[in-house]
């Protein structure tokens, strides 16, 4: 069975050390929404390292196996999880497909791009949970292509409550290889912030568009 809090602490251990996820309470990154935020995500940089794109294609394997054991399709939500989700699929001799976050403007006007079938059994890979819209919208194209969603797995997420609340009234299952809290633990236990810094950067997750004015 597979060990949840391990593979969190791994991941997050991993993220940090390729620095695909920086934390930094002094000096905040902004973001496109003008929130200032301590934390920057890029993890499309776990692509140029191959332990950790092994790494993150073999637990999100086994998360898939051990939870989705009915899948019958990988999907990718494009971009950030389309090579994610590849390696997922060739992994577990899957098909693969991937959805745009809006319909083409010619041709077939596809928005999910690949042969799917109606009533195929779908797990969604996604690298990043924020708020969960993108995310869901990609769940909304699937289910309008008549795919039979049974879950999302992501590489992270923010834990924000409007993304718990948001994958709730979607009625979609995620689970994801690790979390903010992990990261503040693991960030806390390799020196890579002080212990002063952890009420801070957890105030922040509470409530992103006020932090830090």
């Amino acid at each position: 069975m597979i060990n949840l809090d391990k593979t969190a602490a791994k991941t997050a251990e991993y993220l940090l050390k390729i620095q695909a996820v920086k934390l930094n309470k002094k000096e905040p990154f902004t973001w496109a929404s003008g929130w200032k935020s301590p934390i920057y995500c890029d993890n499309r940089k776990t692509l140029s390292y191959q332990e950790v794109r092994g790494f993150i294609k073999e637990a999100t394997v086994e998360v898939v196996r051990n939870m989705y054991s009915e899948v019958e399709v990988v999907a990718g939500v494009a971009t950030g999880a389309i090579a994610n989700g590849v390696l997922v699929a060739q992994e577990m001799d899957l098909p693969f497909v991937y959805v745009r976050p809006d319909k083409k403007g010619h041709g077939m006007r596809n928005q999910v791009e690949g042969d799917i079938k109606v009533g195929s059994k779908v797990v969604v890979v996604e690298d990043l949970i924020s708020t969960g819209g993108s995310s869901l919208k990609a769940v909304d194209a699937l289910r309008d292509a008549g795919a039979e969603v049974l879950g999302m797995v992501a590489i992270f997420t923010y834990g924000f409550k409007v993304a718990e609340d948001n994958f709730v009234k979607s009625d979609v299952k995620l689970h994801t290889l690790t979390n903010y809290n992990a990261m503040i633990k693991q960030a806390l236990s390799s020196n890579y912030i002080a212990s002063e810094d952890v009420d801070s950067l957890k105030q922040w997750r509470l409530a992103p568009e006020v932090w830090g004015r």
